[in-house]
């Protein structure tokens, strides 16, 4: 096995860690060849999704929050 791991398959850590870096755009090139060689696609979908699901019910909240102290909700 390689010093970082790049010969297995990406577990579930390492998928979420790809998918955040990928919202930010910051994913490192051996994660990346990682990923399109040995990774399954589902799981990055499944997880994007559900971290997209996320991201957006954050941000919802966020606003509600804001919308109720300024008294307009």
């Amino acid at each position: 096995m390689s010093r970082h791991g790049q010969d297995r398959t990406p577990r579930l850590r390492d998928v979420a860690k790809s998918v955040g870096a990928a919202f930010f755009g910051v994913q490192s090139d051996a994660n990346r060849r990682r990923d399109f060689t040995r990774g399954n696609p589902v799981h990055y979908v499944v997880v994007g999704a559900l971290a997209t699901v996320a991201l957006v019910v954050f941000l919802y909240g966020v606003v509600q929050v804001i919308l109720a102290s300024a008294g307009v909700g």
